[in-house]
């Protein structure tokens, strides 16, 4: 435990590998295209590219700066399991064996008996989390041997001493759920899992484990169903006890997204040998001097692990300078795990130079935070020091920007133009849709079949003309058309087969955006998207979807949805410039999405859904932020939807969210249709959002799209009913809980098709 830390490290690495070889790898698995040995290979070799790069790029392989965070599916889930966490539901009998690959993605993807875990937000964050279910009868237990251990032995036999990475026990236990209705909170299970940890603790140490790594992002935020002391409390006495072991390796405790405030100094009192703090999204600790006092190494997170900007190295040494005044032992750090991150701009040929030399990928952060702590030990670090001045100097005054005419029209924004007419009135004015009682929908996008994948490959290469590429994507929207008619849905969308991505495709039609060619970020499992980036003043040079709604309104009488991405959804997931307050950037969002509603009003289109998936991810993670996010997020949605007419039905939808803590955002949505995540959590929310009055029309997912298997007409009426006798007749609407974009035909139309009946047979039952 007398290791020093070593003065560069990082909290976390990208593990999906640099041209998506794990994504591709499970879903060949999953396919049944290859085996699990070929699985287990594929990821080994992912991990061995990683351990190579990174000490390449600097960081000690024989100091432990090189974390192991590896997971096939999510880091909470490997945590999860293996210290037991298991629920009872998936019939897996308790052992002390590590779980095979399928009892794994079991938990994560469901069977045809059994739905998978609850899948959320990883604070605010767009990465997903399984939600571990955790009872008293939950056999938390030691399983010699599982994931951390035998990936620390294959890094050492490679001749490299990673730091192993583990979920915290506070955090894990805060971001579960009670296994069964009435039981206690998981929190309650604090003494059993301390005692888990502290053996696989010693296991890791008898492996030859230096560090460990325990990440506690619960302890920046005081949104917990417990007392803020109540969680400080069970932070003292798991560390308290973990540091009291005399078999174990150090412990560097890492909380990541946010101010750790007083959890500082009740951490440097446990006996822990460094804490990771935030500085990017969070200030230095009053109480920093206590490290001193401690002998607790500060991992001085000044490297942005959640963005993509480069980092002003000069105000990054200032601050490591008062760190090391204050604190006494530092090491350089990143804020967060790059897993948020890309891999390199060295591959991103397709920017422009300039922006390119704005940006700094995990790669490149790296090498940041080398240069820092080069820095802090006294080497000679101007000629980097210069050229990052340089870059955001060159930032600063680059055409776009900043833009006079984008400016004056945020500025002219007026209260009133983020009015609608009254509700009553929009629901009288929107009877001429011809809406059935409990009317069907889905959420938007339609299966992307393999073909429009390469139509779009080939128009790119020149294969296709510009003229023959629509024209697929015509024939798409009109077998889509055709399909809904069939199935018996009411109100019918175009499947979006023209959108590669739901925020990418506006990206790309909007000025103040760029888009990476291989800027792939995990979401979750192994989906990945591209994060665009927003790097200036925004505005719509000219309409993007009219023509493709208008096309598929032509093709039916019955109602087509608009579908647009809302400002609050395309800001959570581009990387968003830094230099200008977030809620103004969200304002020039809403009217570039205003003038879109605009033009789909009149080609005729009557259905408009802005989607707004991500209004739970940025909520501040302290109460006392909540209110003015509330305000301007609302306000930017308030903004693009404020000048449709009464007999324009807006619908917005949400997900992977927990609804509680934004209900008084939903409300305030004013939407006309709210469609929300519902059928994991067995619309739990549904309840609360009575219990606030919602009285406008919602939708609560009755589908998981989610995971392979199709609900049964059963299991989706029972939904229904549930739901329904909660709201007041005429508020249910019957969707899935999201797109249907990466789901196959055959599942979807399987799964459709018990939708409608399911409404059908409990319509009839009104």
């Amino acid at each position: 435990m007398s290791n020093p830390l070593p003065t560069a490290t990082i909290l976390g690495y990208p593990r999906i590998g640099e041209n998506r070889e794990l994504k591709r790898a499970l879903e060949s698995y999953w396919a049944d295209r290859s085996s699990a040995d070929d699985l287990r290979t594929a990821a080994a070799q992912v991990r061995r590219t990683t351990r190579q790069r990174l000490t390449a790029l600097g960081l000690d392989a024989e100091g432990a700066a090189i974390p192991s965070d590896f997971a096939y599916y999510d880091q909470v889930l490997t945590t999860a399991i293996q210290v037991g966490a298991v629920p009872a539901r998936f019939g897996i009998e308790p052992s002390d064996a590590p779980l095979s690959l399928d009892e794994e993605f079991r938990l994560a993807r469901g069977d045809a008996d059994t739905p998978p875990l609850e899948l959320t937000k990883w604070f605010d964050t767009n990465y997903h989390y399984l939600v571990p279910e955790i009872s008293p009868q939950t056999p938390l237990r030691h399983i010699p041997g599982a994931a951390a251990v035998s990936e620390l032995r294959e890094a050492l036999a490679e001749g490299v001493l990673t730091r192993p990475v583990l979920v915290g026990p506070v955090t894990l236990l805060l971001l579960s759920k009670p296994e069964n209705p009435g039981d206690p909170a998981p929190l309650e299970r604090l003494d059993d899992l301390v005692a888990v940890y502290a053996a696989w603790l010693a296991e890791l140490a008898a492996a030859g484990a230096t560090w460990v790594q325990l990440d506690e992002p619960a302890l920046v935020a005081d949104t917990w169903d417990v007392p803020a002391e109540q969680v400080t409390a069970a932070a003292e006495q798991a560390y308290r006890r973990l540091a009291g072991a005399t078999d174990r390796p150090s412990l560097l405790v890492a909380a990541p997204y946010g101010e750790l405030r007083e959890n500082f100094a009740a951490l440097t009192g446990t006996g822990v040998e460094a804490i990771g703090i935030d500085l990017v999204h969070g200030a230095l600790p009053a109480d920093l001097d206590a490290a001193a006092t401690a002998d607790v190494t500060v991992v001085a997170g000044v490297v942005d692990g959640h963005n993509v900007w480069r980092t002003d190295l000069d105000r990054a040494t200032a601050l490591l300078q008062q760190v090391r005044e204050r604190a006494g032992q530092v090491s350089v750090g990143t804020a967060t795990s790059l897993l948020h991150v890309p891999h390199t701009t060295a591959v991103e040929d397709g920017l422009s130079d300039q922006l390119r030399s704005w940006l700094a990928f995990a790669h490149e952060k790296v090498t940041e935070v080398r240069t820092l702590a080069r820095g802090l030990a006294g080497e000679d670090v101007s000629v980097e020091l210069s050229a990052a001045r340089a870059a955001l100097a060159d930032r600063a005054q680059a055409d776009g920007v900043s833009r006079t005419q984008v400016r004056d029209r945020v500025a002219a924004v007026t209260p009133e133009d983020t009015h609608r007419a009254d509700y009553t009135d929009r629901v009288e004015a929107q009877r001429a849709l011809g809406l059935p009682d409990l009317p069907t929908t889905t959420i938007g996008s339609f299966p992307q079949t393999t073909e429009l994948r390469q139509a779009r490959a080939r128009l790119r290469t020149g294969e296709l003309t510009q003229a023959e590429y629509e024209q697929v994507i015509r024939d798409e929207i009109a077998r889509v058309i055709a399909l809904q008619e069939e199935l018996g849905l009411d109100v019918l969308v175009h499947g979006e087969p023209e959108r590669n991505d739901m925020v990418q495709y506006f990206a790309e039609h909007l000025d103040g955006f760029a888009v990476t060619q291989h800027g792939w970020v995990q979401s979750y499992g192994s989906r990945c998207t591209r994060p665009s980036l927003l790097w200036g003043d925004v505005s719509r040079p000219a309409p993007i979807t009219p023509a493709w709604s208008g096309y598929a309104a032509s093709l039916t009488d019955k109602p087509v949805k608009g579908m647009l991405t809302g400002p609050v959804t395309i800001l959570a997931w581009s990387f968003v410039r830094d230099d200008l307050p977030v809620p103004e950037v969200a304002q020039q969002v809403a009217l570039a999405l205003r003038d879109e509603i605009a033009d789909l009003e009149a080609a005729g289109i009557r259905v408009v859904q802005v989607d707004e998936p991500a209004l739970r991810e940025l909520l501040p993670l302290r109460r006392e932020d909540h209110r003015a996010y509330v305000d301007w997020s609302v306000g930017a949605f308030r903004l693009a939807t404020g000048g449709a007419a009464a007999d324009t039905q807006v619908h917005t939808h949400l997900c992977y969210s927990e609804f509680g803590e934004v209900i008084d955002a939903i409300n305030g949505l004013d939407a006309d249709v709210t469609s929300i995540e519902a059928a994991r959590s067995a619309m739990e929310v549904v309840p609360e959002l009575a219990a606030a009055k919602f009285s406008r029309g919602l939708g609560p997912g009755v589908y998981d799209i989610h995971s392979p298997r199709v609900p049964s007409t059963e299991e989706i009426a029972g939904l229904l009913r549930l739901a329904d006798g909660a709201l007041a007749r005429g508020q249910l609407w019957v969707n899935p809980d999201c797109g249907l974009k990466t789901r196959g035909y055959e599942e979807t139309v399987a799964a459709l098709t018990n939708l409608v009946a399911a409404a059908r047979q409990v319509r009839a039952e009104h």
